[in-house]
């Protein structure tokens, strides 16, 4: 069920959108835009099956709608035209619309195929926006029509700021998301130790398909946890059993609302013992450490230094722990933060799970994976998620160099056995200074991790 207040919101960013299309259609010379909601993709080449249409970016910007086929044209001091193919499939039905607050804004139009709207488009100098050339050729669109690049960067950066719509739309995500992680907590504290029951009970929570994810769910169970993106589900358990067996789970899932994006991350262990406690503190330290760098946050900063910040913050923390012998700020000078911690602070957060706008420039050479080099503006979404990590092959280099006596190996390869620790929140820039963000996860998981 889609809340009152963000259907009440939509007129005002379907405004928002249509003066800002106007402005980027006037700047680069183009009378209109038709944007095509993506076609259904063959899994292989060799059977007959199809996944489920991710819709283009830009269409859903405008229509929460995960329709194959679907049209959408856009034009100057006019009401949008929506297409949408009317067509009797006895096999199966996409999925139908979370909501239906948007059409009324749209002139909705039921055609038998794509290749009869071709009449209908606007006249003038027209562009394509879509991932399916062969679709754009049909409908007579020639190669310089298609996806002209400084228009879509002009659309794309529409996305860089949201609208009240949009902040109530990623909220919710929140909100959904959050109840999966309640879950899946729960379960964990009541002894389930299998990643793809885990999972399940994760997508029970949310009510939501694999299809509907922003993103594959990572979850991770012990060691599983150095694999940043783990996503092949343990079928059995994957440690000790006993009453009071130590066992870390790292949760990296997310929810969509009318195709907006959440994704949150959380880290628990559960048992005994002097590793398990030392673990425990990692995390406690990390979630510590992720809510300063979320109170750093401030308007007109770059996200770099902040992303610079966040290895000072780990390397204070390895240091306490007993992990590094040298000053935090030594092991930060010396590379060794980038063997624990690999990845960048953070990405945007939109429509698409690492939104565009962000990262727009290169990062420094010595932060390859950070996908947000933006300076820091009010109307941004992104996430904060430090981590931690004990993976062999960053570690194996360390552990073989002329830096190797700075670490304390035998702690690593006890805290090993349980991956990682990474906590990861959703953060709106609401206005000027320290202080002017909106945690949308904390709203609704008000503890990053710890004791399950």
């Amino acid at each position: 069920m889609i809340p009152d207040v963000i259907r009440a919101a939509y007129a005002d960013h379907v405004a928002t959108l249509q003066a800002g299309y106007e402005r980027a259609l006037a700047a680069h010379g183009f009378d209109a835009v038709v944007i095509h909601s993506g076609t259904a993709r063959k899994r292989s080449e060799f059977d007959d099956q199809y996944w489920p249409v991710r819709p283009v970016p830009h269409f859903q910007h405008w229509a929460a709608l995960a329709e194959p086929d679907a049209l959408l044209a856009v034009r100057p001091a006019s009401k949008p035209t929506l297409w949408r193919i009317d067509r009797f499939d006895f096999w199966e039905h996409p999925f139908a619309p979370e909501s239906d607050h948007f059409f009324a804004h749209f002139d909705v139009r039921g055609v038998e195929s794509v290749g009869v709207a071709r009449d209908a488009l606007p006249a003038g100098r027209v562009a394509f926006v879509g991932d399916d050339h062969g679709r754009a050729a049909l409908l007579g669109f020639d190669a310089t029509s298609v996806n002209p690049p400084d228009l879509v960067r002009a659309l794309d950066a529409l996305r860089t700021r949201k609208t009240a719509y949009e902040v109530l739309c990623l909220a919710e995500a929140n909100r959904r998301a959050a109840r999966g992680h309640d879950a899946v907590l729960r379960a964990f504290r009541g002894g389930a130790g299998v990643e793809l029951s885990l999972h399940l009970a994760y997508l029970e929570a949310t009510a939501q398909d694999d299809p509907e994810t922003p993103y594959k769910n990572i979850v991770a169970l012990g060691a599983n946890a150095a694999t940043l993106h783990h996503v092949s589900y343990g079928r059995a358990p994957t440690g000790p059993t006993r009453a009071g067996a130590a066992e870390s789970l790292l949760l990296d899932a997310g929810a969509t609302c009318l195709g907006y994006c959440s994704d949150i991350t959380r880290t628990w262990v559960r048992g005994r013992g002097a590793v398990a406690d030392a673990y425990r503190g990692l995390i406690d330290a990390m979630e510590a450490a992720q809510q300063r760098l979320c109170a750093a946050v401030r308007a007109g900063d770059g996200y770099e230094a902040l992303h610079d910040r966040s290895h000072d913050e780990l390397g204070a923390i390895l240091h306490d722990a007993g992990v590094v012998r040298v000053s935090g700020a030594e092991a930060v000078a010396k590379g060794i933060t980038r063997a624990f911690y690999p990845h960048g602070l953070g990405h945007s957060l939109g429509l698409q799970c690492h939104d565009v706008g962000c990262a727009l420039t290169k990062p420094r050479v010595d932060n390859p994976f950070l996908r947000n080099t933006s300076v820091i503006a009010a109307g941004q979404v992104f996430t904060i998620e430090p981590g931690v990590y004990f993976i062999d092959g960053l570690l194996k280099p360390l552990r073989e160099g002329p830096d190797a006596g700075a670490v304390d190996w035998a702690l690593v390869d006890a805290l090993a056995p349980f991956g990682g620790v990474r906590i990861e929140d959703d953060l709106v820039v609401e206005g000027e200074g320290y202080g002017a963000t909106r945690n949308l996860t904390r709203e609704h998981l008000s503890v990053g991790g710890g004791a399950a």
